[in-house]
């Protein structure tokens, strides 16, 4: 069962080749899926970059159709190539219902879409570098949930202390109230020996 699970997981991560919007033209992009949210798949790529020692410029703007996309530009991967390239990557929801990713990877270099010069040994080494990232992406996964975690247990104290103040407060009112009830019942008394002792004179009238 372990086997064909970690099979299945490793299926799962196959980098294939495709096409991306990007720079207003249809791209030959590398893509691969992930069995993971969006943050930790973006997180497992821009650490492992980081590694290397590269930093991403992000597309972004209200009407900039590229947004979402990364570049990591003048690049230096050996996993991949003995050039500097620029890595633009992507990282997008498979949809609402699911956790999965998709990733797009397109490699360009001084304005030029590399994938098309790329013969079948540079084009498999692409697709090994993707599909390298499963464990950095699992890592990241991890720390995703580790952090949520805490969060959770940070709320759920943080309700704990609520009720206990909550207790104390109401203890404490408690308190005061069997105090109240006492002195009240004291007062009563005291009322009702006066009332006693006021109807003790009254005056019997004689008939």
């Amino acid at each position: 069962f372990l086997m064909i699970s970690g099979l299945n997981l490793y299926l799962s991560a196959q980098a294939y080749e495709g096409t991306a919007e990007y720079d207003k033209k249809k791209q030959q992009a590398f893509l691969i899926e992930y069995a993971y949210p969006p943050e930790a798949v973006e997180n497992a790529v821009i650490k492992k970059l980081g590694r290397l020692g590269y930093k991403s410029k992000e597309e972004k703007g209200l009407f900039n159709k590229d947004k979402g996309y990364r570049n990591f530009k003048d690049a230096f991967i050996t996993e991949i190539s003995s050039d500097k390239m620029d890595y633009i990557i992507k990282v997008e929801s498979k949809g609402r219902k699911s956790e999965a990713s998709l990733v797009y990877l397109i490699i360009m270099k001084e304005g030029n879409n590399m994938k098309t010069t790329f013969d079948a040994y540079q084009v498999d080494r692409v697709k090994a570098f993707l599909n390298s990232l499963q464990p950095d992406v699992e890592a990241e996964n991890l720390e995703l949930e580790i952090i949520a975690q805490e969060d959770a247990v940070n709320k759920a104290e943080k309700k704990l202390r609520g009720l206990k103040d909550d207790q104390s407060d109401l203890e404490k009112k408690l308190k005061n109230n069997q105090e109240d009830q006492r002195n009240t019942e004291k007062e009563i008394e005291a009322k009702k020996q006066a009332l006693d002792a006021l109807k003790g004179r009254r005056v019997i009238s004689k008939t």
